[in-house]
């Protein structure tokens, strides 16, 4: 098991931020993490101008299920310094074995199994999109899955209410039996499609399963966002698009 401590004094993690525009933070005193195999641990130093944290990397429409902040927040900090180049100092690592430490750390600050898995499954998505060869491959394979399993979850809703059915997992059948087959359709697509993924195919039936179960949620929570949005827009001006005064 690994663990956090602070890097100045070998104590209990102390985990400084400070504000740079609401958004991006800059740590004020060095973390450090001891990892499970290796003899060096991953220090990440104070006041560098070339490191900035935005905590956890969540999009606004998920962020009622994952939070940017929480328990894992020095995971977080730990692994944004992990992927840019002269911001940690310790053993040399790939960008997948990053992720794989982001997911080991979260779990040794106590970071429920079903949340380090799902957070584990976006930046190894982020990883596939940025650092992928060939990057056309990877990028078409994260699109496509997420495109397939979105328009199919629609398709399925659909098809629960008698509006389209035409899935050969749901079809006319009685709405247990529509319920079961979509479950199933949504754990067995995503499955299939995330062998695309080749060495990340695990990240690819998480994010999967997890969009197939969501995607009603999500687009919902999407739709009154905009409304707001657009409300907000209407009576407050463009000022709504200034981020907060915080000095730099």
């Amino acid at each position: 098991m690994g663990r956090f401590y602070d890097a100045l004094d070998g104590g209990p993690l102390r985990l400084e931020l400070r504000s740079i525009d609401g958004r991006s933070f800059a740590l004020l005193r060095p973390i450090a993490y001891a990892a499970t195999g290796y003899a060096e641990p991953f220090v990440v130093p104070a006041h560098l101008e070339t490191f900035r944290t935005d905590m956890a990397s969540v999009p606004w429409v998920f962020t009622w299920l994952v939070p940017r902040s929480g328990r894992f927040l020095p995971a977080a900090v730990l692994h944004d310094a992990l992927v840019v180049p002269g911001a940690y100092l310790g053993p040399s690592i790939p960008r997948p074995e990053a992720d794989r430490l982001f997911r080991v750390a979260m779990a040794d600050l106590g970071t429920g199994r079903i949340r380090s898995w799902l957070m584990w499954a976006a930046v190894t998505m982020a990883t596939m999109w940025d650092t992928g060869r060939p990057r056309w491959y990877w990028r078409g394979a994260v699109i496509g899955l997420i495109g397939v399993v979105t328009v199919l979850g629609i398709l399925a809703t659909l098809d629960l209410f008698d509006v389209w059915n035409h899935l050969p997992w749901m079809g006319r059948r009685s709405l247990g039996a529509e319920l079961v087959g979509g479950a199933v359709g949504a754990v067995v697509v995503p499955a299939v499609l995330a062998l695309s993924w080749g060495r990340f195919a695990p990240a690819g039936i998480i994010t999967g399963v997890a969009l197939a179960f969501l995607v009603h949620v999500t687009l919902a929570i999407a739709a009154i966002y905009t409304l707001y949005w657009l409300l907000e827009r209407a009576v407050s001006g463009r000022q709504v698009r200034r981020g907060p005064p915080f000095a730099r």
